[in-house]
């Protein structure tokens, strides 16, 4: 699980940097991020719902997904995987359907401590200070839905590849 004391968020003009510590072996963590049936179960902020999870997962392939709020608002989201590195890191482009010209890039790095995973977050590209803070908002609550689901998942034993 996390503590707040294992995260720790940096912003640095238009990059926000989250870092998270997760009772869980990294390669569960990275698929969390890369299989459909995983990303689904945590994806959104607090009370959202997620739903059309595609993945291709292979430089150059989409992903796309929405999520939906309690009111009933869906928000589309879309990208193309850039670097794929089992079980270290993923790189792929981000977009709201809305807003598809505006493309930010998210970095991802784990790192296995001792049976847990350090997970590095990075997204760069935002338009304002206020868009960085609204993701900020929005991916700390997902990735508070992370650990749950690790908890639940059972790890296949083996790199996620």
């Amino acid at each position: 699980m996390t503590a707040p004391s294992d995260s720790a968020t940096l912003e640095s003009g238009s990059e926000l940097v989250i870092t998270r510590q997760f009772d869980a072996p990294r390669s569960l963590v990275f698929k969390a991020w890369t299989q459909p049936e995983h990303l689904v179960c945590w994806l959104g902020p607090k009370d959202f719902s997620a739903s059309a999870v595609r993945i291709d997962l292979r430089p150059g392939g989409a992903w796309s997904a929405v999520i939906t709020s309690p009111e009933g608002k869906s928000f589309g989201m879309a990208g193309i995987y850039r670097e794929i590195a089992p079980p270290d890191r993923l790189v792929f482009t981000f977009a709201w359907d809305e807003e598809v010209a505006q493309q930010m890039l998210i970095a991802l790095t784990f790192r296995e401590h001792g049976g847990r995973t350090e997970m590095t977050f990075r997204q760069t590209g935002f338009r304002s200070i206020e868009s960085r803070d609204s993701h900020r908002g929005g991916w700390n609550e997902c990735f508070d839905k992370l650990p749950g689901f690790l908890a639940q998942a059972e790890p296949s034993g083996g790199d996620a590849r």
